[in-house]
């Protein structure tokens, strides 16, 4: 089983993100939408930039993008039919108060052309999601709103996925760091003012549902970890979230 993947804008031209259709380039007061020589867009300057920031970030939330979360909201139906235009769909939980968006895929077989393209997690990224995935689920089940936890511990966690037959404990120890570096710069992980801890972003648990977090459990039991080491990682390992 591969591990999922991180998806991330590839232009390989510039896209028409805002159409031509009459009536388009005008707000509802009457005013030109333009900004700019020649400007056909159909958004408003806020709508705009919600829209770039979807395409350009893994995901935007009420915490990460305030402003323009607040605009996707106000303007949900409209910055959808965008994203849909370039065949790509919104998802957008009230809840975590996250969206993102994802490839759409036809009713029938087939596949749309993608802006998009897979960079697989590494072994040890992965390892870390499902990790950070059941601390959290284990920190709200105790009625925290946060999860912090140390980047020793992250560290620690990872090394008992190593074989026995691994000698080179330096270099598995550096690609953590470089996995844990990863999701802080995915903005999964956030730093805090102490640098030997970080946050763990409340998106995990819209980005790796329960289904999803128990396929890469398997994964990780079918590579060597024993169903016994995670659960006693998470504490919560199975327990149903509301």
């Amino acid at each position: 089983m591969t591990a999922t993947a991180i998806t991330k804008a590839s232009w390989d031209e510039e896209p028409d993100l805002y159409g031509d259709a009459a009536g388009e380039h005008e707000g509802e007061d009457g005013t030109s939408l333009a900004l700019f020589p020649d400007d056909e867009g159909g958004l408003t300057l806020g709508q705009r930039r919600a829209l770039v920031s979807l395409l350009r970030n893994r995901y935007i939330s009420a915490a990460t993008h305030p402003e323009e979360w607040r605009t996707l909201l106000e303007a949900r139906v409209i910055i959808k039919g965008r994203l849909n235009d370039l065949f790509l769909d919104l998802h957008l939980d009230l809840t975590e108060s996250v969206a993102f968006k994802r490839q759409a895929v036809p009713e029938v077989t087939g596949r749309f052309p993608t802006l998009l393209y897979d960079i697989a997690y590494t072994r040890e990224e992965t390892i870390l999601m499902v990790f950070l995935r059941q601390r959290m689920h284990s920190e709200r089940a105790a009625g925290n709103e946060d999860a912090i936890i140390d980047r020793e511990e992250l560290i620690t966690y990872v090394s008992g996925f190593r074989p026995d037959s691994a000698t080179n404990q330096s270099g598995d120890a550096k690609r953590t760091e470089n996995a844990i570096d990863a999701l802080v710069k995915a903005k999964l992980l956030f730093k805090t003012s102490d640098p030997e801890r970080l946050r763990i972003a409340p998106v995990i648990a819209v980005l790796m549902p329960l289904g999803r977090l128990q396929e890469l459990l398997e994964w990780l039991i079918d590579s060597g970890a024993s169903k016994s080491e995670l659960v006693e990682a998470s504490g919560n390992e199975g327990e149903e979230e509301e």
